[in-house]
């Protein structure tokens, strides 16, 4: 058996955020021992799926371990990554393929992200107030991941309030959730965005967190999740699982 791993990001229409995606990867390859590593996205950013696929192909693998570089479990891990795979399944019948969970909630990235937040704002006060900001999704099982999330930042940086708001797709919208913590935030406002790269969607934070700099909002904007190095052991980690062995990780229930 000669295996490949298929890595699969979102992408993004950020020549910026997708030259991070592969950059990021490419840091993943040296860390993993396989004959065949490439690198493809979802949407927005080429190479798509299939492109990435046939060049595993074409190098001869004959089992494909296709890694999701997400952080939680919605519509593309459920229903567009695999119905981009089915196409490609059925045409290379001689190819074993595995797609590898994504992230999840795992206490390891709450404790990433209130890492990222100490190492940007030095010591985390009572008064201070976090705004965590997600993607979002009209899965009803996002809401639940941020709720865990939620619940683990505030054990943690013991913070007056955690709010959640998303940037598509749900709400609270992010204009909404970052107007009502402006306004009743006793301390700073801490804004985590649950994204792993630069992108137009974070783009769209620092934006909003410049604009109220600018009205003297005490408003800090924290780097992406994929500055912490425990993302990338995250993702070698996926990489690396054999067969039909499951990728086993650290998750827990706040």
């Amino acid at each position: 058996m000669t295996r490949a791993i298929l890595y699969v990001g979102h992408g993004t229409r950020s020549k910026k955020g997708a030259e991070e995606a592969k950059e990021f990867l490419r840091r993943v390859f040296a860390r993993v021992d396989a004959p065949i590593q490439e690198i493809s996205f979802l949407e927005l950013t080429e190479p798509y799926i299939p492109e990435g696929f046939e060049r595993c192909v074409a190098k001869g693998a004959t089992e494909i371990i296709v890694v999701p570089v997400f952080l939680l479990t919605a519509g593309h891990i459920k229903e567009d990554i695999p119905e981009a795979l089915e196409p490609l399944c059925l045409k290379y019948p001689e190819v074993s393929v595995e797609l590898v969970p994504a992230f999840g909630v795992q206490a390891r990235i709450v404790d990433a992200i209130c890492e990222l937040v100490r190492t940007a704002v030095g010591k985390v006060d009572a008064e201070d107030s976090v705004l965590l900001v997600g993607r979002g999704s009209s899965d009803p099982v996002i809401h639940e991941a941020f709720a865990k999330i939620k619940t683990g930042l505030e054990e943690k940086l013991s913070v007056s309030r955690v709010s959640v708001c998303y940037l598509a797709a749900t709400t609270p919208l992010f204009a909404e959730g970052v107007e009502r913590i402006s306004v009743e935030a006793a301390g700073r406002v801490l804004v985590v965005p649950y994204l792993l790269f630069a992108g137009l969607l974070l783009s769209e934070v620092e934006r909003e967190v410049r604009k109220r700099r600018r009205s003297k909002q005490e408003i800090l904007l924290i780097e992406p999740l994929s500055r912490h190095e425990v993302i990338q052991d995250i993702v070698v980690e996926r990489a690396t699982v054999s067969g039909k062995e499951e990728a086993r990780v650290a998750t827990v229930d706040y």
